[in-house]
């Protein structure tokens, strides 16, 4: 038998065949686990199984049980059993962490950036805060290192003044909305390599993965949770938070909150609900790009008012990016500007479509020319899409061709350029993807190339995303006297009666989302099975309310053209427009 005795300083990390410590089941609590892996190697050799009491923790999620002992560190016959697979990592006693302490050893830094500290420090106080902050700046440690901190203090003991229940009867648990499930399942991947106790749930999970997530949930086995926000109309996701006290709201990507935002996501207008859900705790909105139109909504959808909220502006200037536009008249100029950046310049690319089919010709042609090249967009299946983004994220030299459903999340620094082959909707939306070149500090080109035509697409799509109120009414009178024929023949069928043969009108697609998400109707969009749940609100029937919306809309697109015919400083101008002096 094998003798595994852990000295106070150190823990031993058993990364052995499975024959010794095979991945632990993950409907099991901390205590099995440990139970179940010390048991393959003779209980009777081993130092007492920690109990519920003492510290046991997994590392990397894969099932190693680690336990303080006060023993001495005979590590000899341990070092002899498998030295290629074992490595001792160098811990303190588990207690009370500093921000600085979590910096240094969760994410081997150093030093913090910017106003990092200060953001971390007042979240810690239970202060609100509002965070904008460029692309690759370090948002997520600002409630990444509060999260670990405040995991750290229920661990040790340790409870808020004002807290009216010790940690102990509702572990504390932070949380994280997040808009995407590839970009929530990154940053999850990334904090379990750093021993961090996160996790997500999703709709890509199977339903026992959903259901065993829950109870190591409700068993206190998770510090960072990472959901969408729809995930809050499941009654059963709530009543598993019920079983934690959320000491943290984390809302990443905050502008998906505003619908005077460029990316408008409307399930994040329930934010507020959702803080009052689970008691309206301290809450750290984040974003890279918010005008001061857009500010003043995050903080009013939380439920806050501005003197609870601090904003922390870190600007927006990114001096290794050059910023240019060249005006084309046809695809050809396109693609021979896209041809030529791939052969001048080295390193990986992405050049945004805002049309699939037009993304697709291209992707044809350059093929023809032998131009390898990866492609991404919402027509792939989920599997495809995070194939093709582990490849461009895992291997150099990548060009892809996307729409703007790839890049949320992509967190490769090293992407040296940036093309739009499309006139974008709106300067965040563009600031946004342009965002992700050149996050290694080195230069990095971003090239947007302008033809007069695309100003026709954008204006359509801006159509589509706000229709009137009497074609939700319309819709609404199908879905209460043909919902038979609409249950037999799907989404088209009812596409076809209302755009007769407008067959790329998508305003059906936005009025279905906007119903679902005021509780007119309930059920899948995709395939279409809703029934109506409630009358028609006033935001869906209100004529002036969504003219509003679509001017709104209609001025952003009209900044963007200014954009494109600036003859000035590009930088200066993306400043003024955000609200930067």
């Amino acid at each position: 038998m094998f003798r595994f005795c852990l000295s106070w300083k150190c823990v031993l990390v058993c990364n052995v065949s499975s024959i010794l410590f095979k991945p632990a089941d993950h409907s099991m609590n901390f205590r099995q686990v440990a139970q179940t892996n010390w048991a393959k190697v003779g209980r009777q050799s081993c130092p007492a199984i920690p109990t519920a009491s003492e510290t046991c923790v997994l590392a990397a999620n894969n099932g190693f049980p680690f336990a303080r002992n006060t023993s001495k560190p005979p590590f000899e016959n341990v070092l002899n059993l498998a030295p290629k697979r074992i490595q001792l990592v160098q811990l303190s006693h588990l207690k009370v962490q500093s921000p600085q302490d979590i910096l240094q050893r969760y994410f081997k830094h150093t030093h913090f950036r910017g106003p990092q500290q200060t953001i971390i420090q007042r979240t810690l106080d239970r202060k609100h805060s509002l965070v904008i902050m460029p692309t690759g700046m370090g948002k997520s440690l600002c409630f990444q290192i509060p999260a670990i901190a405040l995991a750290g203090r229920a661990q040790g003991g340790e409870t808020a003044a004002h807290d009216s229940k010790p940690s102990a009867t509702k572990p504390p648990l932070t949380l994280v909305l997040s808009p995407l499930i590839a970009l929530m399942k990154d940053q999850v991947d990334a904090l379990m390599s750093k021993g961090v106790r996160a996790t997500f749930v999703n709709s890509a999970l199977l339903r026992h993965q959903r259901e065993q997530r829950y109870q190591e949930i409700a068993d206190g086995q998770w510090d960072l949770l990472y959901v969408t926000p729809e995930r809050f109309r499941k009654q059963d996701f709530l009543d598993v938070l019920a079983q934690r006290t959320v000491v943290l709201l984390a809302v990443d990507e905050a502008h998906c909150i505003s619908q005077w935002g460029h990316d408008f996501r409307p399930d994040y207008t329930r934010v507020g609900e959702i803080r009052r859900a689970i008691g309206s705790p301290c809450t750290i909105a984040l974003t890279a790009t918010a005008t001061p139109e857009v500010q003043t909504d995050i903080v009013r959808q939380l439920d806050l008012s501005a003197e609870d909220v601090e904003i922390f502006h870190e600007g927006i200037d990114r001096p290794n990016l050059g910023l240019s536009v060249e005006t084309v008249f046809n695809d050809d100029e396109k693609l021979e500007l896209i041809i030529a950046q791939r052969q001048r310049v080295e390193g990986s690319g992405i050049v945004y479509f805002t049309l699939i089919r037009k993304l697709m010709s291209f992707s044809e042609q350059l093929w023809e020319k032998k131009i390898p090249h990866l492609i991404y967009h919402g027509d792939l299946n989920r599997t495809e899409r995070r194939r093709l983004q582990e490849s461009f994220m895992r291997e150099e030299g990548h060009l892809v061709l996307a729409t703007n459903a790839f890049g949320m999340g992509i967190d490769k620094d090293n992407i040296r350029y940036v093309l739009h082959a499309d006139l974008p909707g709106s300067v965040e939306s563009y600031y946004q993807e342009i965002g992700r070149a050149g996050r290694d500090g080195l230069p990095s080109e971003c090239l947007l190339m302008y033809d007069q035509r695309d100003l026709a697409t954008q204006m359509e799509f801006i159509q589509w995303s706000n229709p009137n109120a009497e074609f939700y009414q319309r819709v609404y009178y199908f879905l209460e006297h043909e919902s038979e024929k609409i249950d037999a023949f799907g989404m088209e069928w009812l596409r076809e009666k209302l755009h007769f043969k407008q067959k790329h009108d998508r305003r059906l697609e936005t009025a279905l989302t906007m119903m679902k998400r005021w509780g007119v109707i309930e059920g899948s969009l995709h395939p279409l099975k809703v029934k109506l749940s409630g009358a028609l609100t006033d935001q869906l029937r209100d004529d002036v309310l969504l003219s509003e919306k679509l001017k709104r809309d209609q001025h952003k697109l009209l900044s963007m053209l200014q954009y494109v015919q600036h003859e000035g400083d590009r930088k200066t101008f993306l400043k003024s427009y955000f609200g930067i002096t």
